[in-house]
Parts: structure tokens; C-alpha cells; sequence
């Protein structure tokens, strides 16, 4: 690439895009000053006129986080309720602060070899690229999370969960397995099904 003017397709920017492309820190900034783009986080810039892709900025500013929760719930149609706030999953001993300051996210934390664990890769309404959970690990994270959870929400995303068609039951006893919540899970199995 190593034109500037080709800067120009992609949707967010950041130094990073730029040095990958073979653009220096000097050209990208007098790029972003000339075309009046707004700051919208530290190192990450948008056309004035472009909607912000809230989990987009959010998955760049903590790329190793995971969305989940709440968050999963809403993606996976286990609840109609879009989340107000964003919910994360981090390792254990990062410090989320900055995520959590502005009141937008909330974060959850595992172990760092649990973070993955059923980890995918989907497409967000503005078809961005962001990692989620998948269904069993997000029931899961419901599981492990109830007393946080009002028990309508949690009883209706279980049975949400029961009633999905391309639900993998085995997977979601190996999860419970890793997160010693089988006896638990299998409880609520054997009531709902």
C-alpha cells in the first residue's frame, strides 16, 4: 500500500493499521488531522460522520477480552433485552479500570488458561469482527454468575438456552466440567428438560 490516501477504507484507524501498512506515525497524524477525523479513544480515530461501533472500540481498546453475559445473552437470542451496559470477560489480575471508568462495560474475570474457552470469532451489527462466547459458555457464565443475575432474567435465559435447537449439551457438560459447576448445571438440566 504505502499511500496515505489509502488510509481512507478503512472505517476505524489507529497507529497500528498505519505502521502496517508502511505509513509512519508522522504521515497517519497529519492524515487524521487533514481530514478532521474525531478522537474516540486513545489511538483509535473515526470519520465525524461515522457511527461508532461501541464494541468494535471496545474489543480494540482490550483485545484479548471476550464478550459475554449480558452481552452474549442478547447476541445468541437467549433474551430481547439489548444490555444498557457492555459486559467482558478478562484473565484475572488485568487491570480493567480504564474499560469499567466510563460506566459503558462491565467486566467479569476467569483464569487466564479459562479466557478461551469457547471463544468465537462473530460479526457485530455493523459487521466488525468481535470475539463473544458461544451459547454453552455463555450458560455457563449465567451459571456461574446467578446470584448476580434477577432469577427471572436467569431463569429465562436457561430456558431460552433448553429450547435452542443447535444447542450442544455434551459441550456444555465439558465447560461445566473445566468451571466445577457440573453437579449444578446438570440440576438445572434435569428440571428444564
Amino acid at each position: 500500500m504505502n499511500t496515505v490516501n489509502e488510509l481512507g477504507k478503512y472505517d476505524y484507524l489507529t497507529p497500528e493499521i498505519a505502521e502496517k501498512n508502511g505509513i509512519s506515525k508522522f504521515k497517519f497524524y497529519k492524515y487524521v488531522k487533514e481530514n478532521g477525523m474525531e478522537k474516540i479513544h486513545h489511538g483509535i480515530y473515526v470519520n465525524k460522520d461515522e457511527w461508532v461501533d461501541e464494541l468494535f472500540v471496545l474489543h480494540k481498546r482490550c483485545p484479548m477480552a471476550v464478550f459475554s453475559h449480558n452481552e452474549a445473552f442478547y447476541y445468541h437470542g437467549l433474551t430481547d433485552r439489548e444490555p444498557l451496559i457492555h459486559t467482558m470477560t478478562i484473565y484475572s489480575g488485568y487491570n480493567s479500570h480504564r474499560l469499567i471508568s466510563d460506566g459503558n462495560c462491565k467486566t467479569y474475570n476467569v483464569k487466564k488458561e479459562l479466557l478461551d474457552v469457547g471463544k468465537i470469532i462473530v460479526n457485530d451489527n455493523y459487521g466488525n469482527d468481535i470475539p463473544i462466547y458461544d451459547l454453552e459458555r455463555t450458560v455457563c457464565d449465567l451459571v456461574r454468575s446467578r446470584s448476580s443475575i434477577e432469577i427471572q432474567e436467569f431463569n429465562s435465559v436457561l430456558k431460552s438456552y433448553v429450547l435452542k435447537k443447535e444447542k450442544d449439551l455434551n459441550r456444555l457438560m465439558e465447560y461445566a466440567e473445566l468451571f466445577r459447576i457440573k453437579k449444578i448445571i446438570r440440576g438445572y438440566l434435569e428440571v428444564l428438560l
